[in-house]
């Protein structure tokens, strides 16, 4: 471990607890598999299932389907009369069979979340908080080698100091530092670039032109430039949100950040439609991730006790001893202004949805009390709730985010030649939104893993490393040239001086 006065005391203390929790508590062992394991056959039939087709303006469903997988690809589709030759058949009885769910923002720490993701029939994941660990895993999981979702990961996050500023963030101030910055994130193999709300203009402009001369997606926040003084109720941002649609994101994050800088905070019906229609003429999709909003405020109405419900064991303990200090300041929060932005946020999901934009669902997992896998399925509650059918959900987490990650042909899709990462469920989702909630089977990569075995996986993503996650950040932080002894004290000041209008989590959004 990196050494360094600046450390400072609570990390001390958050050490020493996360080694008390270690000790104190006995760690649950995966169940013993009682089935035979068919990951590893390189062909097999999916037999009698009802296949939901997303690609269209509505669902195109076909009964008793046989579905021909081999070497990770459907290569054909029949019916029971067909002459399909594999190593194996799994009979479905009718369950449905869609496309595997992608969660377009998430933030992983350590490799033990990667089973958790799986067996919430999620197949892909795009992390916008890379790291040097996350390029090897990338590869890992490619090659099969690792089990795990597709992983497309970002380089460190790209900012400049300000308000919206945080510890693990890769500040840059000026043109040149900027440009530096993303040679450095494309040498070391990074495809994609994640920007964020306080770049200035001048870091911004360099930071997008080397990108493109890299080849580099760009994806973040909308920057916003230096927030002076009146900046955003009397005063209007020094980079305007329309100046950036024309950019060429990859996506834009977050309908609170679209809120913020978009709409400069404000509610009204008929901007947020206007604001809605540029975004849809420009063709750039947007994550969603209403879902971190609403943990803010369901931290804040249940005095914190959110924090505490199934599943946050599957969050890493050493980001959450970090954060704890940030989910006091919400469970303390008075919910009441916190309602209201929540509320608007759900009307503009839907007035984007009903004004063109292309939405793709993600979670921001990994952070605050958003725990991987289980917050995509609160993702897409969300969005059924604010207004969005069941297959305008599904369909965000699977088709959209294809069509903004340039893959329509090949991903989020049930035909023949698309890649075999599919979900299977016992239940309807296209009749009840919850029914994502309990896969009972999935097919990554070619690989078919029964309920069973995806129940393995979760209680696998229990088991923490503390130390290789302590290890990952430090070596992260090292690499993209962070002082660690200083990090902690930036990130306590990133914290005290995060906008509440803007939100904000600790560590990365």
């Amino acid at each position: 471990m990196p050494s360094g006065a600046g450390i400072g005391l609570w990390f001390v203390a958050a050490v020493l607890w996360l080694t008390a929790c270690a000790s104190s508590s006995p760690q649950p062992e995966p169940p013993e598999a009682t089935e035979p394991d068919l990951s590893k056959v390189s062909s097999f039939v999916l037999a009698n299932a009802r296949l939901v087709d997303l690609s269209g303006d509505a669902p195109q469903i076909r009964e008793n389907a046989f579905l021909l997988i081999e070497d990770g690809q459907i290569t054909a589709i029949g019916d029971a009369a067909s002459d399909f030759v594999a190593d194996a058949v799994i009979e479905l009885g009718g369950q449905t069979v869609t496309p595997g769910l992608s969660d377009m923002h998430v933030h992983i720490w350590d490799e033990a979340e990667l089973g958790a993701y799986l067996s919430y029939g999620v197949t892909t994941v795009r992390n916008l908080s890379g790291m040097p660990f996350h390029l090897v895993l990338q590869d890992e999981i490619a090659r099969g080698e690792r089990v795990g979702p597709r992983l497309l990961t970002s380089g460190p996050i790209l900012n400049s100091s300000g308000p919206n500023e945080q510890a693990n963030h890769q500040l840059v101030e000026d043109a040149d530092a900027a440009r530096a910055a993303v040679a450095w994130q494309a040498d070391a193999g990074f495809t994609r670039l994640k920007v964020y709300s306080n770049l200035t203009r001048d870091a911004y402009e360099a930071a997008l032109a080397e990108a493109r001369a890299r080849g580099m997606s760009v994806t973040g926040h909308s920057p916003e430039g230096v927030r002076g003084l009146g900046v955003p109720t009397s005063q209007p941002f020094e980079i305007a949100f329309e100046d950036i649609l024309e950019d060429g994101f990859e996506t834009l994050e977050h309908i609170e950040t679209i809120a913020w800088h978009g709409l400069r905070g404000r509610k009204g019906e008929n901007a947020a439609r206007k604001l809605a229609r540029q975004i849809a003429a420009a063709g750039v999709p947007v994550t969603t991730t209403r879902v971190a909003h609403h943990n803010l405020l369901r931290m804040a109405e249940s005095d914190g006790d959110a924090a505490k419900r199934s599943g946050m064991d599957l969050l890493n303990p050493f980001v959450q001893a970090i954060e704890a200090a940030e989910q006091a300041r919400w469970a303390e929060a008075d919910p009441a202004p916190l309602r209201k932005d929540d509320a608007f946020q759900a009307r503009l999901t839907k007035i984007f949805a009903e004004e063109g934009v292309t939405l793709v669902a993600g979670s921001d997992a990994g952070i605050f009390i958003n725990a991987p896998g289980q917050s995509l399925g609160d993702e897409l509650g969300l969005l059924v709730d604010a207004g969005l059918s069941p297959y305008e959900a599904l369909r965000a987490a699977t088709w959209n985010a294809a069509l903004a990650l340039g893959e329509s042909e090949t991903a989020g899709c049930v035909q023949s030649g698309c890649a075999a990462d599919l979900v299977v469920y016992a239940c309807d989702p296209l009749a009840d939104i919850d029914c994502v909630r309990s896969p009972s089977g999935v097919v990554r990569d070619g690989r078919w893993f029964s309920q069973r075995r995806l129940l393995e996986l979760r209680e696998a993503a229990r088991l923490h490393d503390t130390e290789r996650t302590q290890a990952n950040l430090f070596e992260g932080l090292a690499a993209q040239g962070t002082p660690v002894p200083d990090l902690w004290a930036a990130f306590f000041q990133a914290n005290r001086t995060e906008s509440l209008a803007c939100g904000g989590n600790a560590l990365a959004r």
